[in-house]
């Protein structure tokens, strides 16, 4: 069996209602993954089912050859975090005590808080640049510093595979980069698994290994960004139309949908024309 994180034959859903229904997937181990979808799809119902947080209708998620219903939840909490969407932290929690709940996989009766913990707790924060932030509460943060105090926390858990549902949320264009740079990096630099859920397509694209589709409670298409996203896909999935090309820096899909707004190229024609006829 190839290791890694792996479902088979997985049905999902809440109450009669199905979301996910009879899934094979797998995801490469060492790698950026992202979820794409519509609204409602189940990505981030998928994704909190690989992290043990909805119990299947049907069907096992694999975790490196060992069913994840079998394992310890410290045992998965060593080997996998999850950053779920929307997390609230309890009121007057400080950063510093949010971001060291990352570390509650390795404590036990015999082993209490140890400069290990310290330090990836300290590395988390400063990765983040929560560092000055640490004794602030997190209640009283901003929506985007609030989100980079909960990344930090996943981070300071240190586990070869890390789940994010939309971590850019609430995060402005440069927060954004900064993030999907240090989720990169933790993937370049430690071999870290990264999958997460974004809606922004062309930043799916531009930081993802391997692109995974979900529509219909099946997998639309999976691969490569320049393999899989294309028009088609985007009509089938999105209910848009667009056109895709190339990104002048990265070289990766650039969907550009179409809609209402200013049109720079047609009124510069019509001025030419006018001109033409004046």
């Amino acid at each position: 069996m190839r290791n890694g994180l792996e479902t088979n034959s997985l049905t999902l859903g809440y109450g009669e209602s199905v979301i996910i229904e009879d899934l094979d997937l797998h995801i490469p181990k060492g790698e950026i993954t992202v979820f794409i979808g519509g609204n409602g799809c189940g990505k981030s119902t998928l994704l909190r089912s690989l992290a043990r947080l909805l119990k299947p209708k049907a069907g096992s998620i694999i975790l490196d050859g060992t069913s994840i219903q079998k394992m310890q939840t410290k045992e998965i909490a060593k080997q996998l975090a999850i950053l779920p969407q929307g997390p609230e932290a309890p009121e007057g929690l400080t950063v510093l005590q949010l971001v060291k709940q990352g570390r509650y996989p390795y404590q036990n009766w015999l082993k209490q808080w140890s400069l290990e913990d310290e330090r990836k707790v300290n590395e988390a924060l400063e990765a983040t640049q929560m560092t000055e932030l640490a004794e602030r509460q997190v209640d009283s943060l901003s929506g985007g510093q609030r989100q980079r105090a909960w990344i930090a926390m996943t981070l300071a858990q240190d586990t070869d595979t890390i789940l994010l549902d939309e971590p850019t949320t609430y995060l402005d264009m440069t927060h954004q980069i900064e993030i999907l740079d240090l989720l990169f990096e933790l993937n370049e630099k430690e071999n870290r698994t990264i999958v997460m859920v974004l809606h922004d397509l062309n930043l799916a694209c531009r930081y993802a290994h391997h692109i995974i589709a979900v529509q219909d409670k099946k997998i639309y298409a999976e691969g490569k960004p320049e393999d899989v996203i294309t028009c088609d896909l985007v009509r089938d999935v999105f209910k848009m139309e667009c056109q895709v090309t190339s990104d002048p820096i990265f070289g990766t899909p650039l969907c550009i949908p179409y809609g209402r707004g200013r049109c720079i190229i047609k009124n510069v024609e019509e001025d030419k024309a006018k001109a033409q006829v004046g």
